[in-house]
Order: structure tokens, then C-alpha cells, then sequence
């Protein structure tokens, strides 16, 4: 039963964002049906539902769902409501021509610009409902628009009180992800040199890289959306971001350059030097994905370092002695194409290196309190 009840904790420890995001939408739509209701609204039901829509995962990802929310409101309720209001339409047809016409401009900038969705469903809104209801359509873009700004400012408004998820705390978890999953690439590749590699393995890795690495993005950009608007400080995610991506192509090089084991004479010379840059090299990735969840500086490189020269010298070896001499020039590409991946990938980790330092020290060495990351 203790066992149990730990494996529960961990696993809703794990989920602490996710958590705390289902508590905002509840107070949410629960706030935003109170206020309605004392406003009275004629259809609080819009209010909740905005309120669901503008609540996310990070305070960033709130502004700009709100910012798109309500100017496609506004904009959907002004064009429709003067369409309602200039073009008669008492009869079906006169109707059906009026939708064409309130939903065709529409549809066509919502293609353009997929944030301003809202507009058309508004604009249908305010122009329809007055047909079923008997009111006025000017009365109804009106209603419209109080309902999804009572919804939109108490969405926005939870997004800051309630238990805030900053997304530039959230890319230190999204950072660390991905860098515990390029060391396991890069421990599969330089393995499949002496031994053969699992490509179903390394597909779902490398899958899951790319899934990763557009979810990092995607917080970058709500990071800097949120420094922008003073909403928190810390250092640009810029650097961090682009020295994991170049990382992420010095892998997929070296995967390139694995595709087959190297012939058994350079694996007799060189698969000890390999494991120790695969072992030094997958270490360093994991301990500074940990240093970057925990907020710690950054750990010594220098066993990347000594790994890497002692593969350069035992690669330096191998050509002197003319081992490379008569093979395959496909194969003698591939090799000199690992030796040049490794050096980028050493001058990346220096990188990485300054990036998780300035990290640590934004927050003097501790991950800023947000209550769920």
C-alpha cells in the first residue's frame, strides 16, 4: 500500500504542470460564470467558454490566446453586426446570401491569419442569433463582445493569480528533455559503429527529438512573449535554443556517418577511445539536463575533452600508419565526417556550457518558484 501510494505521488509529482493548469481552467470557467451571472449576461455561456480557451499552459501562451481571442471577437462582431444592420434579409434566401456574405471575407482571413478563427464563428454569431431570437443584431455584436471580454480578462487574470506556470521556467524542463534524449541518440550511434546500431530504436529517438525540440520552440517564443511584457526575467532564450539545435545537427551528421560499423581494422583501433567518448559525452548531456532542471551551474566538461583528444590522437595514429589507405572512398567520407562532427559537438558543448551558467545564475542558482514547474 506505501509503495502504492509513492508511485501515485511520483507520478502526480511528474504532473505538477498539468495540474496546475486543470486548477486554472476550473477557477476559470467557475469565476467567469460568477461574473456573468452578476453582469447579467444574456449568454454566460460565451464567457465560460472564452475563459477556457485563453486559460493555457504558460502565462505567455495566455496573453497571445487572449490578444487573438478578442481582437477576432471585436473584429467578427463589427463586420457582422454591420452586415446585419445595412443588408436586409427577412426572408431565407435574403438569409442564406446575407451568410455568404458575412462568412466568405472571413473565412478567407482566418486562412490567412489562423488566430483570427474566432472572427468568423462571431460574426456568424451576432448574425444569426437575432434571426432566432427576435432581437436587435447591433444589441447582439454588443452582448457578444462583453461576454468574451468578461471571459477573456478573467481567463487572463487566473493565468497570473493561480498557481502561474511561467514559460521561461518551463524551458529548463523542455531543454533538459531534449537533451537526455540526444545523449541517447548520440550513445546509439557511436555504439553502432563497433556493433551495429537499433534503427527501430533510434527512429522512435529521433521522433521524439523532433517533437521535443518543436515544443521548445514553441515555449521560446512565449518566453520572450513574456519578457517582453515584464511578466518575468531571466536571461534570452535565444542561445540556449540555438546551440541545443545545432547539437541536434551535429547528431543527425553523425548518424550519417554511422549508417554501417566501421571496417574491423579501425574498430580494433579505435573502439575503446569511442566508448570513452560516447560514455564522457552521454554523462556530460545527462548531468547538464539535470543541472538546468535543478537550477545548478553547469558540470566539468573536461572529461568531454580528454575523451575527444584521445580519440583525435588515436584517429592521428590510424592515418600515419596509412590504415585507411585502400578503403572505400564512400567509407573514408564517413570517417573523416565523425572526426568533424565530434569537434562540433565539443565546440557546442562549450556553448551549452556558458548558456546553463547564465541560467543558474539568473535565478542565483535555484529554479524560479511558479508553483507548478
Amino acid at each position: 500500500m506505501i509503495a502504492f501510494i509513492k508511485r501515485i505521488g511520483a507520478w502526480l509529482d511528474s504532473r505538477k504542470v498539468e495540474l496546475g493548469l486543470g486548477l486554472r481552467v476550473t477557477v476559470a470557467a467557475l469565476s467567469a460564470l460568477a461574473i456573468a451571472l452578476a453582469f447579467g449576461l444574456k449568454l454566460p455561456l460565451w464567457a465560460v467558454l472564452t475563459s477556457l480557451i485563453v486559460t493555457q499552459m504558460s502565462v505567455g501562451r495566455s496573453l497571445k490566446a487572449t490578444r487573438d481571442y478578442l481582437i477576432g471577437t471585436v473584429g467578427g462582431a463589427i463586420y457582422g453586426g454591420t452586415v446585419a444592420v445595412l443588408v436586409p434579409h427577412t426572408g431565407e434566401s435574403a438569409l442564406l446570401a446575407v451568410l455568404v456574405m458575412a462568412v466568405a471575407p472571413l473565412a478567407f482571413i482566418a486562412a490567412i491569419n489562423p488566430s483570427l478563427n474566432v472572427a468568423t464563428v462571431t460574426a456568424i454569431i451576432v448574425l444569426l442569433l437575432p434571426a432566432m431570437s427576435h432581437s436587435n443584431p447591433l444589441d447582439s455584436a454588443i452582448d457578444r463582445v462583453l461576454e468574451v471580454a468578461v471571459g477573456a480578462v478573467t481567463g487572463l487574470a487566473v493565468s497570473f493569480l493561480v498557481l502561474p506556470s511561467r514559460a521561461h521556467s518551463q524551458i529548463r524542463l523542455g531543454a533538459a528533455r531534449v537533451l537526455e534524449l540526444l545523449a541517447a541518440v548520440l550513445n546509439e550511434l557511436l555504439s553502432g559503429l563497433t556493433r551495429g546500431r537499433d534503427n527501430d530504436a533510434l527512429h522512435a529517438l529521433q521522433d521524439g527529438i523532433g517533437t521535443a525540440i518543436a515544443e521548445l520552440n514553441a515555449l521560446g517564443v512565449e518566453a520572450e512573449r513574456e519578457r517582453a511584457a515584464k511578466l518575468s526575467s531571466g536571461p534570452d532564450t535565444g542561445p540556449l535554443l540555438r546551440t541545443i539545435l545545432r547539437l541536434r545537427h551535429d547528431i543527425v551528421i553523425i548518424g550519417r556517418a554511422s549508417v554501417v560499423p566501421l571496417p574491423v581494422e579501425l574498430q580494433t583501433r579505435l573502439a575503446t577511445p569511442l566508448a570513452a567518448v560516447s560514455t564522457a559525452t552521454t554523462e556530460y548531456l545527462r548531468s547538464i539536463a539535470a543541472a538546468l532542471r535543478n537550477g545548478r551551474g553547469a558540470p566539468a566538461i573536461w572529461p568531454v575533452q580528454s575523451a575527444l583528444e584521445a580519440y583525435a590522437s588515436a584517429v592521428a595514429d590510424v592515418r600515419s600508419e596509412g590504415l585507411t589507405r585502400g578503403l572505400a572512398s564512400d567509407v573514408v567520407e564517413r570517417f573523416y565526417a565523425l572526426g568533424f562532427s565530434l569537434e562540433q559537438v565539443r565546440q557546442n558543448l562549450k556553448d551549452l556550457e556558458r548558456c546553463v551558467s547564465d541560467w543558474s545564475e539568473s535565478t542565483g542558482g535555484a529554479i524560479e518558484p511558479t508553483g507548478v514547474s
